[in-house]
């Protein structure tokens, strides 16, 4: 009877270790986003995959410069990075007068 007035097992109701992450996806899981949306913005859409992989490589990175990082998520920040620059690169050649031809 005594359970029944806060007592009981409902404090804690998994053990910590199963618990897994409650916020999003692990920083693992970032990190394989970020190089997945890297290597598809070289051939579609890098513009908005770039960023997209610099966000995710930043988020796995734990958001900050300082500490071990891991490596897929380094690879995804500056695969991310490559693949913004190249495609504002494509863009501004692309609105060049004769369509980035010099004359």
């Amino acid at each position: 009877m005594m359970a029944s007035f806060g007592h009981g097992t409902r404090r804690h109701p998994r053990s910590r270790g199963r618990t897994g992450s409650r916020t999003g996806p692990d920083r693992a899981t970032l990190a394989i986003i970020g190089v997945i949306c890297a290597v598809a913005g070289f051939f579609v859409l890098g513009i908005i995959l770039g960023p997209a992989a610099i966000v995710c490589g930043w988020l796995a990175m734990g958001r900050t410069w300082s500490g071990s990082r891991p490596t897929t998520a380094v690879v995804a920040l500056i695969l991310g990075a490559i693949d913004t620059l190249l495609a504002i690169i494509w863009l501004a050649g692309a609105t060049t007068p004769g369509n980035g031809l010099l004359f």
